[in-house]
């Protein structure tokens, strides 16, 4: 919306309840949704401003002036506060990974084969990074925890085995994409979590940073 655009909609001499109804039918447009309360304050707010408000004489041309500005001015201020909420609300969501699965990694491993032997290539892929979450899992490369995501997982690994945090993010990506039915797969996909799990296994953790400094001072004192 443009003040030229806005302006030409304007009408030559609008009272205070005009002014009113637009500014509260600005604020009413779905850009501005932020919280409930937080939008039902901002037209609480102008419908009290505007009540009882004396028609000001300005002449047309200085009172849409007003106006336009008064609009774009509250428009800005509403769009400022709705951004964040708004970023947030369309931020990508991950599909939990294992939650209660209790099966090894093994197992699963043996389900993404025979899911791959079938052409069935999205269990198998969604199968296939199970297994590399729970073989970090039993490693003890990430601690077991119920209820994490595919990118939850890939970050924490990622962070102890910076080798593959690549196809990681990969792996996490290509999982959510088939869990939320977003892509159709196929015999590269299961290639490429087969590689992913292969690399991970003969990936060694680096070292966490706390435990580094006593590691090389007993080395040096033997």
């Amino acid at each position: 919306m443009t003040v030229g655009s806005l302006a030409a909609d304007v009408p030559v001499q609008p009272d205070a309840d005009e002014a009113r109804r637009w500014l509260v039918e600005e604020l009413a447009k779905p850009e501005y949704s932020t919280q409930p309360s937080l939008l039902q304050r901002l037209l609480e707010w102008l419908q009290g401003l505007f009540e009882g408000a004396p028609v000001l004489d300005l002449g047309g041309p200085l009172t849409a002036t007003v106006v336009v500005v008064a609009v774009l001015l509250v428009a800005g201020i509403a769009y400022w506060v709705a951004g964040p909420v708004r970023l947030s609300r369309r931020a990508p969501t991950s599909a939990v990974v294992l939650d209660d699965d209790a099966r090894t990694a093994a197992e699963m491993r043996a389900a993404a084969d025979a899911a791959a032997m079938s052409g069935d290539w999205a269990t198998a892929a969604l199968e296939r990074f199970r297994a590399v979450v729970r073989s970090l899992e039993e490693r003890a490369v990430i601690e077991s925890l119920p209820g994490r995501t595919a990118w939850e997982a890939a970050e924490t690994a990622g962070e102890r085995v910076p080798d593959v945090a690549e196809g990681l993010a990969r792996g996490a990506h290509l999982f959510d994409d088939v869990a939320y039915g977003k892509a159709t797969v196929g015999p590269e996909a299961d290639a490429f979590l087969r590689a992913l799990d292969e690399r991970t296994l003969a990936t060694r953790p680096a070292l966490r940073a706390e435990l580094a400094p006593a590691a090389s001072g007993g080395g040096e004192a033997t």
